[in-house]
């Protein structure tokens, strides 16, 4: 049961930090209440139970109420409640008799709830703060109540459950959504700056999280605005509308202050005008949202009240608790309310207490200020009237005379709340970053090395791998071990002047270590074989295909010409060119293709159907939609709508020149053709017959089945289209080296048909053609960038973990950046970075800014991160968050902002960035 209560005790405890207040029908006070019952009722003697009693915990304090005077207390509070509900009970009764035949009758009150009836002894001692005292007592005199086994009596165990009973008993509670609860406290320093000094508190409005029905908030809403008129139960002293408040990021609210007495208790209550001049009924809940502003608040909380005159309005009423936190300031409108607030409250506590200092009595005015005077070197100030000065500040004490206290009770008991409530913060403050960092240890370790690689040289490390330094490496491999030359790529990139020697290393080609020799005749002579071996199998493969698509294309020609119809599965065939093309996008439009007539295939020519393939938010956009977006699905799109740093604007508004460049775009297809043909002819000229007349290295048809011919077909298609359009604006790519890049991509991709060819592979082999500039070499290292950046393609599975990791880091680095994603359209599946990860932001950078991100992409797992691409994408956002946030971006935004910025970024200012979000983590995770 410890253990239980010690549960609840922490969740009510991290509702009032979270919420400023716990509400007293929250489940968390509920479960309280039950279990502290349990704890009293253990082992409970049978006299301390009254005997067959049934409800002993009343029996308990019923006699425990005899010998202590908190106690006592308590019981009389019971008492008056239980007797409260009797009446209700009997009034609700005997309503029906006085309502016939009348629908216009007051409401009868509500009774209280099961769960306050069957906890009404220990909630009511909990609301009133004085559990905690109450089960001390009783802890401190077990032996006369408890048997010896039991919980109470336990020497361990009862100290314990009385001392996790003093949180709850220093928390605010509340019955109705109209306490001050909703007003931020001040901050600790605030409250020593003297008496006329304290700071205005900032108003919060906070969206109620307890859901009920339009019933029973139409109920309570009338029940709290006929409490503020005189009845049976309280009377109205001081009454006054059009007091104002000033809510955060809201209008000034007027509302009626009233000052109500029941018994020996005062309240002061304030309500805004919205809830008093509207109804709240089934059509008018819009408006409950003003009772988040209405402050309930009793009087014997307030040690001292502060007034603060000025001659052009009518004053203001600040009242601080014992707690030393203040309520909301109250704006008197000008007459001469305040001081008659003032003389009201001063009657209402009679006998028992009194405003100090008193207000003074003027003949012929009633109730005054009292007139105080500055303390200054001189005896009095006096002004050039002869007038004395008087303070235009006041500070009331609420004291009661008739209490044997100490007059600095009221100051040790606000001392005492304020040092409870700064440990209490101060632990659950350290207990929520305690959570964050496991959070952080949890869900980020595995994104980070433990181990910190720092630049133990800046100078050096900033400088990179020079062409010194390699050198020198070269001579004597010894000279370096391979971690400091991968520490300096990291930090400082490679000089290009040898990036054609050192990328192969980078990228595992050779290992570091190797001599010359090693590197020439065992990996250099393997790959280039290997090389040479795949070549010439693809190749045979792809005289096949176009073997077999010249005679389906005869074929089909000679039933036209004898009118015999086109089977199904041929004209499909015939289509997949250009059918499935559009499969991967078009990088310079989205066009579909489309037959008309029978006469348009036996002439050859395809009229491009103009209508698009992808259909998008808006004809301006030209953007995919995020709510119908998928990762796999929209590999193309997302490629192609923003490609070559092209604007969707001028895609847009290029409809009219696609159309008049629709013949040229045949003819270019046609001319691609014709080449591929010469192209075969020449490669079966140099192929060997031998003397059956047969072809050597070229296999027949039979040799292959027709899914492999489908799929080489259709990937050879691909890469002829991607090739073409490779980088065409740089200058390194002329026909031959164009053929050189089809030679390599064709090469994998024959090597790894499962996965075949995807568009953006292109991207990444052109950079390394222009390094290396090695057919062979470059085969080898772009197979080994494949291994890991074939997971990024839609076959694979890592993009939705780097969108899922992406998501965690900002989260934990950004949360504001993060939130603001969230509201505005909630593209926080960032989706925009789909470009980034798949080509590692070859398309966001120029060719020489490429070269600088990769060569630290592909060391960063040596030194810092398996994961660095997150880190730089992080960067990429960090560096224009400002622009994000002051122009609120949602998804389409922020797609059209980073396609119009690709080519223009300060890439060292984002390495700098990436590398300090990567050391950010890695010291979270190491707790420095």
């Amino acid at each position: 049961m410890i253990l239980c209560l010690s549960v609840q005790v922490k969740q009510i405890m991290e509702e009032a930090v979270t919420k400023k207040f716990v509400h007293e029908d929250s489940s968390h006070i509920i479960g309280l209440c039950s279990t502290i019952e349990a704890c009293l009722s253990h082992l409970l003697k049978r006299r301390a139970a009254g005997f067959l009693r049934s409800d002993k915990i009343a029996a308990l304090f019923t006699k425990i109420g005899k010998v202590n005077a908190t106690a006592g207390e308590v019981c009389q509070k019971v008492q008056e409640q239980l007797t409260q509900q009797a009446e209700r009970t009997q009034s609700v009764g005997q309503e029906p008799l006085k309502r016939q035949g009348s629908s216009s009758a007051g409401r009868a009150p509500q009774p209280l709830s099961a769960q306050a009836i069957k906890h009404i002894w220990v909630r009511t001692a909990l609301f009133e703060k004085v559990l905690d005292k109450i089960v001390q007592y009783i802890v401190d005199n077990s032996s006369k109540y408890y048997e010896r086994e039991s919980l109470m009596h336990d020497t361990v165990f009862g100290p314990i459950l009385a001392c996790l009973l003093v949180g709850p008993c220093a928390l605010e509670y509340t019955k109705l959504k109209t306490s001050d609860h909703f007003w931020t406290d001040p901050k600790a320093g605030g409250l020593f700056w003297g008496p006329f000094s304290w700071p205005v508190s900032q108003i919060r409005k906070r969206q109620s999280s307890v859901s009920m029905s339009e019933d029973k908030f139409a109920a309570s809403a009338r029940e709290y605005v006929e409490s503020l008129h005189q009845n049976s139960r309280t009377h109205l002293l001081y009454g006054k509308n059009n007091v104002l408040v000033q809510p955060k990021e809201m209008e000034v609210l007027r509302g009626y202050l009233s000052l109500h007495q029941s018994g020996d208790n005062l309240t002061l209550k304030w309500t805004p005008n919205q809830l008093i001049n509207g109804t709240l009924g089934d059509c008018d809940l819009e408006k409950s949202i003003y009772w988040d502003y209405a402050l309930t608040v009793p009087l014997r909380q307030v040690v001292c009240i502060h007034c603060h005159q000025r001659s052009d309005c009518g004053g203001t009423l600040v009242l601080v608790n014992q707690d030393g936190i203040q309520r909301p300031p109250l704006h008197f409108p000008p007459g001469g309310h305040l001081l008659a607030f003032l003389s009201c409250l001063e009657t209402g506590l009679l006998p028992r207490g009194q405003l100090e200092p008193p207000l003074w009595s003027q003949r012929g005015k009633g109730k005054v200020f009292p007139k105080l005077r500055k303390r200054t070197s001189t005896a009095r100030l006096v002004d050039q009237e002869g007038e004395d000065q008087t303070a235009a500040d006041y500070v009331f004490r609420i004291v009661y005379p008739g209490r044997h206290h100490d007059s600095s009770d009221p100051l040790k008991m606000l001392c005492q709340n304020m040092k409870r409530q700064i440990v209490s913060r101060a632990f659950y403050g350290w207990l929520a970053y305690c959570r964050h960092l496991s959070t952080v240890r949890t869900h980020l370790s595995a994104l980070v090395n433990h181990n910190i690689v720092p630049p133990d040289k800046p100078c050096e490390a900033s400088g990179g791998l020079s062409k010194d330094l390699w050198s020198k490496y070269q001579k004597d491999c010894k000279n370096y071990k391979e971690l400091e030359l991968l520490r300096l790529v990291y930090y400082g990139g490679v000089q290009h002047d040898i990036r054609k020697e050192v990328w192969p290393f980078l990228l595992g080609h050779y290992k570091f270590g190797m001599g010359k020799k090693d590197m020439s005749q065992v990996i250099d002579e393997k790959v280039s074989a290997r090389y040479q071996q795949v070549m010439k199998e693809w190749k045979a493969c792809e005289v096949v295909v176009k073997q077999r698509e010249k005679e389906m294309q005869s074929a089909i020609f000679a039933k036209l010409s004898s009118g015999s119809s086109i089977d199904s599965h041929v004209l499909r065939l015939i289509h997949r060119d250009s059918t499935l093309s559009n499969e991967v996008g078009d990088t310079d439009r989205l066009v579909g293709w489309r037959v008309d007539s029978v006469d348009q295939i036996a002439g050859g020519v395809i009229v491009p159907d103009e209508r698009p393939l992808v259909e998008f938010d808006s004809p301006d956009s030209g953007l995919p939609s995020s709510r119908n977006y998928s990762v796999t699905s929209g590999h193309s799109q997302i490629l192609s709508s923003i490609d070559d740093g092209q604007s969707t604007e001028e895609d847009g508004g290029a409809g009219e020149e696609a159309r008049t460049q629709t013949h040229s775009v045949t003819e270019a297809k046609e001319q691609q053709d014709s080449i591929s043909e010469e192209r075969l002819c020449s490669q079966l000229d140099k192929l060997v017959t031998n003397g059956n007349g047969g072809t050597e290295g070229m296999p027949s048809l039979s040799s292959y089945t027709i899914e492999l011919l489908d799929t080489v077909a259709l990937n050879l298609h691909r890469i002829d289209k991607d090739v073409q359009r490779c980088d065409r604006n740089y200058g390194y790519f002329t026909t031959a080296n164009l053929e050189k890049l089809r030679n390599i991509m064709c090469s994998y991709v024959w090597d790894h048909l499962e996965m075949g060819y995807v568009q953006g592979m292109c991207d990444l082999l052109a950079p390394l053609m222009v390094i290396l500039d090695d057919e062979c070499l470059a085969y080898s290292c772009f197979s080994q960038l494949m291994k890991r950046m074939s997971q990024n393609f839609p076959n694979g599975g890592a993009m939705d973990t780097h969108f899922t990791n992406m998501r965690s880091l900002i989260q934990i680095l950004d949360s504001e950046l993060f939130e603001l994603m969230h509201q505005n359209g909630d593209y926080t599946h960032f989706y925009f970075c789909y470009r980034w990860f798949l080509l590692d932001f070859k398309r966001e950078l120029l060719y020489q800014d490429v070269f600088s991100v990769w060569e630290v992409i592909w060391v960063a797992p040596h030194i810092s991160s398996q994961h660095f691409v997150l880190f730089l994408a992080l960067a990429l956002v960090e560096v224009y968050r400002e622009i994000i946030r002051d122009n609120t971006m949602d998804f389409t935004d922020i797609i059209k902002f980073f396609n119009e910025m690709a080519e223009r970024h300060d890439v060292q200012h984002i390495l700098q960035i990436a590398r300090e979000l990567v050391h950010k983590v890695q010291s979270l995770i190491e707790n420095k």
